[in-house]
């Protein structure tokens, strides 16, 4: 039974910094949106239905036109249900698939929506947040998704309240500052988790 560490943060924390470098430390890592983004690429197994729901417009180059659904499940609240309701089962599978599997001396599962789901609550040891303030995270996405900044902020209150995510957190990442700053807790974390885990 693997030691799990469940990573979360709001958008552009830098969960995926961290993520990835608690993978080159050995930790297997576990990423929900990265499994979403397999079952809706070309040849993914959500496909289907997601035509079958949304229609034939929602599909581009054999894969899920994320933009045009971006803006759909955003403009409507019925549509952003039924792809949860799709995708979310299937992830949870998934990632409990993979957590079995892990063959690292931990698990480091990263679930965006962490704080607001108690099955994935459930399903971790220790809840690590990756924090920064709303600024920086703000420009950081901006500078990545070209997206306009009123577009981010509704991002951002679609999500647990960073006070939420600290106050749940048994681990805190300040991610505020540089990356050399971010690397060094993590490697720290890294050493907590190989004791918990017992290796």
């Amino acid at each position: 039974m693997s030691f799990v560490v469940g990573l979360t943060g709001g958008i552009g924390s830098g969960k995926s910094a961290a993520a990835d470098e608690f993978a080159r430390l050995g930790a297997t890592v576990i990423d929900t949106d990265a499994i979403a983004h397999e079952l809706t690429e070309a040849g993914g197994a959500a496909l289907k239905e997601i035509e079958r729901i949304f229609g034939k417009d929602f599909i581009r180059d054999g894969k899920m036109d994320r933009q045009r659904m971006r803006e759909r499940v955003f403009s409507d609240p019925a549509a952003k249900n039924r792809l949860e309701g799709l995708l979310h089962p299937m992830i949870r599978e998934e990632s409990k698939r993979r957590i079995a599997a892990a063959a690292g001396p931990y698990v480091v599962h990263v679930v965006p929506l962490l704080i607001e789901s108690p099955d994935y609550r459930r399903r971790v040891d220790r809840v690590l947040v990756v924090d920064a303030p709303e600024a920086t995270r703000l420009a950081r996405v901006r500078a990545r998704s070209r997206l306009p900044e009123d577009e981010v902020r509704a991002i951002i209150r679609t999500q647990a309240a960073r006070e939420a995510r600290l106050g749940a957190a048994d681990d805190v990442i300040d991610n505020g500052g540089t990356r050399d700053a971010l690397l060094k807790q993590v490697a720290a974390l890294h050493q907590k988790y190989l004791q918990l885990a017992g290796t």
